[in-house]
């Protein structure tokens, strides 16, 4: 394998928080008749008594916000990476109403894909309480626990910036916090272009494979680890793969070799620049947000919840595959097992049945 041209790459996915704010694309607002053309569809599945998760895009129809969707999926793809929707108020909807709604409008940008090895298509990311270790995955050694990064997401405490296993994510607000859980999202592509302004030898060190953990992902198996290069590049178009959390889990098994103090410094400026680079926002109540993550990180400030005064932080996640996704480069396969454009890729393989 030829070694990557690693370069800057220019285009409306470079962006920085100023630059963020002269592009209308990525902020969208639902008005009353495209709230009345959801609800019309909501109502239909409801009297055809379609459950949500068998729900298809023909069976909600959304007419009035079909130029809407396909802007959302051009910015998507092609603009800054990330589109904030809002008009929505949850309360005006039953749980499941909500989840039937929330499905049905994301099967407009793309075909779902599972969340974790039993098929879970949507997710509830808030505070589980005690023992998510154990449930989502944990390492255990005689002074420490080790959370799995799906463990993580069901507390309350910081998620640091990282990358979902989804070339699109959508986040819809149910609750917010009593305090705190401000999301944070940069643009990768400007980590990656400051990182090779600053020390290019650093990024060139991101380009190369860095092995990864398999914990609180796919069960079964006889590999429990995997490479993957954070930066990659294919046809033009960038993408990055990135969690700290399943590097480090991997550093605990015996087998995977050891991180140069090289690739951790690479890590660490990452993470540097994330943080000098993004915007941070604080979700409320019906607000949904789109983020293609093959160039936005995101992140979340710990929060604290008063569930007794009606503050609870909960957000529903759907991981998604658009049509047209871009082509990937051939050594990012270990995680996305399909890397040809307009691929049906991404999520968690189910787990087989015995």
């Amino acid at each position: 394998m030829t070694a990557p041209t690693i370069q800057s790459l220019c285009g409306p996915f470079s962006w920085t928080a100023s630059e963020l704010d002269q592009n209308s694309g990525w902020s969208v607002e639902l008005d009353a008749d495209e709230i009345t053309c959801l609800d019309d569809a909501l109502d239909t599945v409801v009297s055809r008594q379609i459950a949500w998760s068998s729900l298809t895009q023909s069976q909600f129809p959304l007419p009035s916000l079909s130029q809407k969707l396909d802007a959302i999926s051009t910015e998507l793809e092609d603009g800054c990476g990330m589109v904030s929707l809002r008009g929505i108020s949850p309360g005006r909807y039953t749980p499941d109403e909500l989840r039937t709604l929330w499905f049905g409008l994301s099967l407009h940008l793309g075909i779902p894909v599972y969340q974790n090895p039993q098929g879970q298509l949507l997710r509830d990311i808030c505070d589980e309480g005690e023992g998510v270790g154990k449930r989502y995955g944990q390492m255990t050694s005689e002074d420490s626990v080790f959370l799995s990064s799906r463990a993580r997401t069901a507390s309350p405490a910081e998620l640091r910036f990282h990358t979902d296993r989804a070339d699109v994510v959508g986040l819809l607000c149910i609750g917010r916090a009593k305090s705190g859980g401000e999301t944070r999202i940069a643009s990768s592509v400007t980590v990656h272009n400051e990182m090779i302004r600053r020390r290019p030898a650093l990024a060139a060190v991101l380009y190369a494979p860095i092995y990864r953990s398999r914990l609180g992902e796919e069960t079964g198996g006889d590999q429990k680890f995997y490479p993957l290069p954070v930066f990659g590049c294919r046809a033009g178009k960038f993408t990055s793969h990135y969690s700290r959390t399943y590097v480090e889990a991997a550093q605990l098994l015996p087998e995977v070799p050891e991180m140069t103090d090289e690739q951790w410094a690479a890590l660490d400026l990452l993470a540097e620049l994330a943080d000098e680079h993004c915007v941070e926002t604080l979700f409320e109540p019906g607000d949904i947000q789109f983020l293609n993550n093959h160039v936005i990180y995101h992140a979340r400030r710990p929060f604290i919840d008063d569930a007794e005064s009606g503050y609870k932080r909960n957000l529903m996640r759907i991981w998604l595959c658009p049509p047209g996704n871009r082509a990937l480069p051939e050594d990012h396969a270990p995680l996305w097992r399909t890397v040809e454009a307009d691929s049906l890729r991404g999520g968690i393989v189910l787990e087989s049945v015995p």
